[in-house]
């Protein structure tokens, strides 16, 4: 748990430090993200980012478990 702890905290770190660079990738304005906009309401539902993510992590992940 503690060995978790350490690398999550690792990659928050990194996250961080990196986010200039992060906040330049197209992530959050992609076509297919949909935005609700009327007098005194905005709505943002992220759904082709969120997959895009869902895709990215699932590849990363299943990359770590064949290599280990």
């Amino acid at each position: 748990m503690q060995r978790l702890l350490i690398i999550l905290g690792l990659l928050i770190l990194a996250a961080g430090l990196a986010w200039p660079l992060i906040s330049k990738i197209p992530f959050g304005r992609m076509p297919g993200d949909i935005v609700i906009s009327k007098p005194g309401i905005r709505i943002y539902i992220p759904l082709t980012t969120l997959i895009s993510i869902s895709i990215l992590l699932s590849v990363i992940v299943w990359i770590v478990q064949k290599f280990k």
